[in-house]
């Protein structure tokens, strides 16, 4: 009961992470637009303006790179602290981490919102905001992942965390229609809403999270003992066991883990995380040019790649618990994707923008899932299931690098051309695929029956 109780809480927190993190590319078409199709009111006396529609300072022509700016405020603060935040995460107490990290995020992303009230139109300030917001928001994964390790085995932990990972899909098509609804009327709407909503999973998190069983065991003892009056004398045996069960991460992690493939990928991840983030950034904006839909329309059609990223997370998890092979099944999915991605390029199909969510986002979901849970549960790290939120940080920390940079040369390379902003997503697909390709060529000898052993 506790085990799905847990899943069903943390697949709800990290949906609201997303959720919060979706509305500023819906609003990206809004805060620019093209004026002239857009009706003046009668009693507004301004003259003839190309801009007179547009939320200043992204009435400029170098809006993109404005763009650009805002997202890699977010995004590298997040890749600088995600790095740190896995050693938080095995120093606190999980649930007032998460708690904390929660409300936070939602202070900062009401902030952002609350900028078209008090009519604010400094870059500083959103920048500052999302800044922010990228630092706390980084409390979130390795937190959530820590806490799924500790309740579930490694039994079928490809399935069971490619269901519960397509949390991110869920948020990502969540925050969509949410910042959809409110974009065209009061864009400040769709920011405050999704932050109502983090703040609230806060809220929930403080009073109901259980991070692991053995808390959860610890706490039915210490009931028991005070029940029975012998609390005093067996209380410094049960913290000393605590203290024991949760000891800080062994000296030699690092050595060990990089060994076992934290460094192939965590820098695949680095390139997968490039491409995902920039059609999670810069898909609605590039309907919205393309196709000529109006912004509400370009949210909710741009919900289809994470319909896809759903769909894909699973199978990636079913493909690599049936076959053991992570690396290969995140390879042949990259590999298949970037054709996908320029026949999307030529065509931009409904159709084809599903697969290339489920094939950009199925190596995506396993790798910071399944892959970062078996590596941080690895026989090397002595049982020391707390390990499993600094491996976790190393790895999505690394990715989150590629996050930033995506977007930020998606605004940089867009002004030239939307087929060289594909260049690039299809050539960091591809060496995404090189990456690993050690670690698949392991383990296909695997599969092949060779072994060191059998070499001598």
């Amino acid at each position: 009961m506790y085990r799905g109780f847990i899943l069903l809480l943390t697949f709800l927190f990290y949906t609201a992470y997303h959720l919060s993190r979706k509305p500023i590319s819906i609003v990206k078409s809004q805060l620019h637009r093209n004026c002239s199709f857009v009706i003046r009111p009668a009693d507004l006396n301004i003259t003839d303006n190309a801009t007179w529609c547009d939320w200043v300072p992204f009435d400029q022509d170098n809006y993109q790179n404005l763009y650009g700016y805002l997202d890699n405020c977010f995004l590298v603060a997040y890749a600088i602290g995600m790095f740190f935040s896995g050693m938080f995460g095995e120093r606190l107490p999980l649930r007032y981490y998460l708690a904390v990290g929660m409300l936070s995020s939602g202070l900062f992303t009401s902030l952002f919102g609350l900028g078209f009230y008090w009519n604010i139109h400094s870059l500083w300030y959103y920048c500052l905001v999302q800044a922010l917001n990228g630092l706390v928001q980084t409390t979130g994964w390795p937190a959530v992942v820590a806490c799924v390790g500790n309740w579930f085995g490694k039994g079928k932990r490809g399935f069971i965390m490619g269901v519960w990972n397509s949390h991110t899909s869920v948020g990502n098509i969540l925050g969509s229609l949410i910042a959809g609804a409110f974009v065209s009327s009061a864009w400040g709407m769709s920011f405050i809403v999704p932050g109502i909503i983090i703040g609230a999973m806060g809220v929930l998190c403080f009073f109901f999270l259980v991070e692991s069983k053995f808390s959860l065991e610890v706490y039915a003892l210490l009931v028991s003992l005070q029940n029975h009056n012998i609390f005093t004398n067996l209380t410094p045996h049960v913290k000393l066991w605590s203290l024991k069960r949760f000891a800080s991460l062994t000296r030699n992690l690092f050595c060990h883990a990089v060994l076992q493939g934290v460094v192939e990928f965590s820098l695949c991840l680095l390139f997968a995380k490039l491409v995902s983030y920039t059609f999670l950034y810069w898909l609605p904006l590039y309907i919205a040019n393309v196709a000529h839909f109006d912004p509400k329309a370009a949210g909710d059609m741009s919900t289809l790649f994470d319909v896809g990223g759903i769909l894909g997370g699973i199978l990636a998890g079913v493909i690599s618990d049936y076959t053991g092979g992570r690396a290969t099944t995140c390879c042949v999915m990259l590999i298949v994707a970037a054709p996908m991605l320029f026949v999307y390029n030529l065509t931009s199909s409904n159709c084809m923008l599903l697969f290339c969510g489920a094939l950009v986002n199925g190596p995506y979901a396993l790798i910071t899932t399944a892959v970062s849970a078996d590596l941080g549960t690895h026989e090397c790290l002595a049982g020391n299931s707390r390990a499993l939120s600094t491996v976790t940080a190393i790895i999505d920390g690394t990715g989150s690098i590629g996050a930033a940079i995506g977007p930020l040369l998606a605004g940089l390379i867009s002004p030239t051309g939307w087929n060289n902003v594909f260049y690039m997503l299809i050539t960091a697909d591809i060496l995404a695929c090189l990456l690993l390709s050690r670690l698949v060529f392991k383990e296909v000898r695997g599969w092949c029956g060779y072994t060191t052993r059998q070499r001598g």
